[in-house]
C-alpha cells in the first residue's frame, strides 16, 4: 500500500534530524526533507506530498511566504500545513498563519506525544482516503469485466450468426457432389469450381475465427497503433449484421495514431457500433446511417461516431453513463459506463455526448502518446 508522506522543511539540519527520529519511532511513513524553502519546493513539485511540517523562522523565505506561495499553486495549494514555531508570542503569529491557511501549530521543545496525536488524525484521512479508492477501482474493474461479459455473448452470437451462412453453403456444395455423382455429371471443371467455393467459404470462416480470437485475447500493454486499422477490425465483426439490418456504414479515417490498448477501443467501437443498430431496429429509422470520423492535433486524436437513431431520449443524456443505468429491456446497463471509463483510464482521455438533430454524437478526445 501507498505510504502517507510528509515533508519536513527548517533551516536547522539538527531540527530535522530529531523531528524525522521522533515520527518515525512511531510511524511508518515517507519523509522527506528540506534545509530552505526553495527546496522544499523543489521536493513538491517532484513528489506527492500529504503533509508539510515547517519551521517559521527561515532565512530568506520564511514559513509564511513559503506558505502563502503554496496556496497559489494548483498542486499544492491543498496539502495540509502544520508550522513548528519556538517564538514566545504565538498568538500574533498564529493568527497571520491560520489567515494563509496553517492547519495547525505545534510549539518548540516538540512534546512526542502531541505530535502523534496531530499525525495520526492526518494518516487516519489518508488511509480511509486510499481505501476508498481501491474500493472503487475494484468495483469499476467488476464492471468492465462485466461488459466485457456481455459483450463477448453479443459477439459469440454474431460468430455464430457469421459461420453459418457459409456452413449452409458447404452444406449444399456437399449434396451437390452426391447428386453430381449420382448423374455422372463429375468432370475436371465440376471439381475445380467445386474446390474453389469450398475454399473460399472455408477461408472467410477461419478469418472469422482469427478475428474473434484477437478481439478476445488478454489485455495487452499499451502501445501506439493506427485507428484506422481497429475501426476496419471492427467493421468486419459486425459486417454482416450491419449489412442485413440495412445500416450503412460510412467511415473517414486517415492515418490518425492512438495510444493505448487496440482491442480495448475496439471493444468501444462495437459498443456504440450496436448500440445505434438497436435503436434503429427498435424505433424502426428508415434512414440508418452511422458516421465515423477522426482527426488529430500534437497531442490527441477526436474520433467521432455519429448516428441517426433519433438520439438520446433521457432529459439528462450523460445519465446513459451511469453504472447500471440501461434503456434496453434486456441491457445490463454496464456498456456505456464501460466506453467512458476506458476512454478515462486506458487512453487518458475524455467522452463526450452530444443530440444533433437526428441523432447521437460521441465525440472521444483520446491520447496518441506525444504528450506522455
Amino acid at each position: 500500500m501507498e505510504k502517507f508522506s510528509i515533508l519536513l522543511v527548517d533551516d536547522v539540519a539538527e531540527n530535522i534530524h530529531s523531528l524525522k527520529m521522533m515520527i518515525e519511532d512511531s510511524f511508518d511513513v515517507k519523509i522527506f526533507s528540506a534545509l530552505s524553502a526553495q527546496e522544499g519546493m523543489e521536493i513538491l513539485m517532484k513528489e506527492d506530498i500529504n503533509l508539510i511540517l515547517t519551521d517559521i523562522q527561515m532565512p530568506e523565505i520564511d514559513g509564511f511566504e513559503f506558505a502563502e506561495y503554496l496556496k497559489s499553486i494548483e498542486k499544492t495549494k491543498d496539502i495540509p500545513l502544520i508550522f513548528i514555531t519556538g517564538i514566545y508570542d504565538k498568538d500574533e503569529y498564529k493568527r497571520r498563519g491560520y489567515d494563509i491557511g496553517a492547519i495547525e501549530y505545534i510549539t518548540k521543545p516538540i512534546d512526542d506525544l502531541l505530535l502523534d496525536a496531530k499525525l495520526k488524525v492526518y494518516i487516519d484521512i489518508f488511509e480511509r482516503s486510499k481505501k476508498r479508492e481501491d474500493e472503487l477501482e475494484e468495483k469499476n474493474e467488476i464492471l468492465i469485466h462485466q461488459a466485457k461479459m456481455a459483450t463477448m455473448g453479443e459477439m459469440i452470437g454474431v460468430i455464430a450468426h457469421q459461420l453459418k451462412q457459409p456452413l449452409n453453403v458447404l452444406s449444399l456444395y456437399c449434396n451437390d457432389v452426391k447428386d453430381s455423382y449420382n448423374f455422372g455429371e463429375i468432370n475436371d471443371e465440376f471439381i475445380d469450381e467445386f474446390s474453389k467455393k469450398t475454399k473460399s467459404n472455408i477461408n472467410f470462416m477461419s478469418q472469422t475465427i482469427d478475428d474473434f480470437r484477437d478481439f478476445f485475447n488478454p489485455k495487452k500493454s499499451k502501445s501506439k497503433f493506427l485507428l484506422k486499422k481497429v475501426i476496419e477490425n471492427s467493421q468486419s465483426l459486425l459486417l454482416k449484421q450491419l449489412q442485413n439490418n440495412n445500416v450503412n456504414l460510412h467511415i473517414d479515417v486517415s492515418n490518425e495514431e492512438v495510444y493505448g490498448v487496440d482491442s480495448e477501443l475496439e471493444q468501444v467501437i462495437l459498443n456504440l457500433l450496436t448500440n445505434a443498430q438497436d435503436a434503429f431496429i427498435e424505433r424502426e429509422i428508415e434512414q440508418r446511417d452511422i458516421y465515423i470520423t477522426a482527426g488529430s492535433n500534437k497531442n490527441y486524436t477526436v474520433l467521432v461516431v455519429e448516428d441517426t437513431a433519433g438520439g438520446i431520449k433521457e432529459d439528462d443524456p450523460e445519465k446513459i453513463f451511469d453504472p447500471y443505468f440501461t434503456t434496453k429491456e434486456k441491457g445490463t446497463g454496464t456498456g456505456l459506463y464501460m466506453v467512458k471509463l476506458v476512454v478515462k483510464t486506458s487512453f487518458n482521455g475524455e467522452l463526450k455526448l452530444k443530440n444533433t438533430g437526428k441523432g447521437a454524437k460521441f465525440i472521444m478526445i483520446l491520447s496518441n502518446g506525444n504528450n506522455s
